[in-house]
């Protein structure tokens, strides 16, 4: 993790902050704060949705034929077959291909569970998205592309998220940090811890500790950006065709206010 002196340290801050956090009953939604008031609202660890930002993106005017159009010699790589049964296995199945052939695939519709172009670099898109300063360092863009029932399991991540949609709807899924004790999670990498648990289709009979876990339900809309703090569980499922984008932050996460018993000297 950057910028912090150990990453088990920090997972344990973050668990023992969000210990202290008000129940999320809804996840609301703000107009487009400036870099200040959103690291602001940010340091309070609750996840919340930034409106009248993304919309104005180039990128919210493309349409599956634009991208087929313009970028269809593009190279992809789709994550195929049971890739939500083996999301945090050390491998998983993927295949390379053009993003025409990709449009071409999901359009058929033959397989059960679609193909998804999750977590990819295209830097091809890169200039049709307009990021704000809300974080002085972050990784690069991240692209989500892929028709209705496309999903990424209930999983959470060690840093700051901001995630844009920019076509299409999606679904998303979120619980506090410190609820990974009743989601039956294990480590897939230090950064990346992964739950077998569906908050969809919930079976309580195999996981009924999941009963106690306090999962908030929203849906992002295009034009909307979802923020989502360092340690929340997050399941995320395509209503329709989707195309999103997201980022990651490359520091100490903001709702631990910048703790310096954790913090590397750079």
């Amino acid at each position: 993790m950057r910028c912090v002196t150990s990453i088990a340290a920090m997972r344990a801050a973050i668990r023992t902050a969000a210990r202290d956090l008000p129940p999320l009953l809804a996840v609301p939604r703000t107009t487009m704060p400036g870099r200040a008031a959103f690291q602001a609202r940010a340091a309070e660890g609750l996840p919340f949705i930034v409106t009248g930002l993304v919309d104005r993106w180039p990128l919210c005017t493309v349409t599956r034929d634009v991208l087929r159009e313009r970028f269809g010699d593009v190279p992809v790589r789709a994550r195929v077959g049971d890739y939500i049964g083996t999301a945090f296995a050390p491998d998983r199945a993927m295949q390379d291909m053009t993003l025409r052939a990709y449009l071409d695939l999901v359009a058929a519709g033959t397989e059960a569970l679609p193909p998804y172009v999750g977590n990819l670099e295209i830097a091809a898109l890169n200039g049709m998205c307009h990021w704000p300063g809300y974080f002085s360092k972050m990784g690069p863009p991240r692209f989500w592309l892929g028709p209705a029932g496309t999903v990424t399991p209930l999983h959470c991540d060690y840093d700051d998220n901001i995630f844009a949609q920019a076509l299409g709807t999606k679904r998303i899924f979120l619980a506090p940090p410190h609820h990974d004790e009743f989601l039956y999670t294990r480590e897939a990498n230090p950064v990346l811890h992964g739950s077998p648990f569906d908050p969809e289709s919930p079976d309580y009979d195999r996981y009924p500790l999941a009963r106690q876990a306090a999962i908030v339900e929203c849906t992002v809309s295009p034009g909307e950006m979802l923020y989502v703090p360092a340690g929340w569980y997050h399941q995320v499922r395509a209503l329709t065709f989707s195309l999103s984008v997201n980022r990651w932050a490359r520091a100490l996460p903001l709702a631990l206010k910048d703790d310096p018993a954790l913090r590397r000297p750079d």
